[in-house]
């Protein structure tokens, strides 16, 4: 029953994260064998908060094991969130709540973007990184939207 009761909870919190549109990508690799080694800029809007996008890029990996999902990509990514509309807050927000993750490996690893509140800035902060279920990454990328009137309003 506990069981039940979690994978519930979870299907449940998975909307509640954005999903990734693809906005295009690059090649970097030829591969002779599966899709080529190429850098992905996906676009994903905060679920929480409205006016904002984020534009992530980063590696994924290509040849067999990444034509068959099996490859581990690289912890490396770059965020830049930019203000598209007015902004307003859909409920309470929460340091470090998570608004976007993606599995970069088969089981282990993934990428996701967490988003902070400074308030005596008045400006959102959004935080891109890796981990690993052993030994996460350092390796990081921020970003930061003031929250300023939107010039339509």
């Amino acid at each position: 029953m506990r069981l039940i009761g979690g994978l519930l909870g979870l299907i449940l919190a998975v909307p509640l994260l954005a999903s990734a549109e693809e906005i295009g990508s690059v090649s970097t690799v030829f591969k002779f064998v599966g899709p080529n080694d190429r850098i992905v800029v996906e676009a994903f809007d905060d679920p929480k908060v409205d006016g904002v996008t984020c534009y992530l890029s980063r590696a994924k990996t290509g040849g067999m094991k990444g034509g068959l999902g099996l490859a581990e990509d690289r912890a490396e990514a770059s965020i830049a969130c930019r203000q598209t509309g007015p902004i307003s807050f859909k409920g309470d927000l929460k340091d470090g709540d998570e608004v976007f993750k993606e599995r970069t490996s088969l089981v282990f690893k993934t990428m996701q973007v967490v988003r902070f509140l400074d308030k005596k800035r008045n400006t959102l902060v959004y935080l891109v990184y890796s981990d690993r279920l052993i030994e996460g990454s350092p390796q990081n990328a921020v970003t930061a939207i003031p929250i300023l009137p939107w010039p339509h309003e």
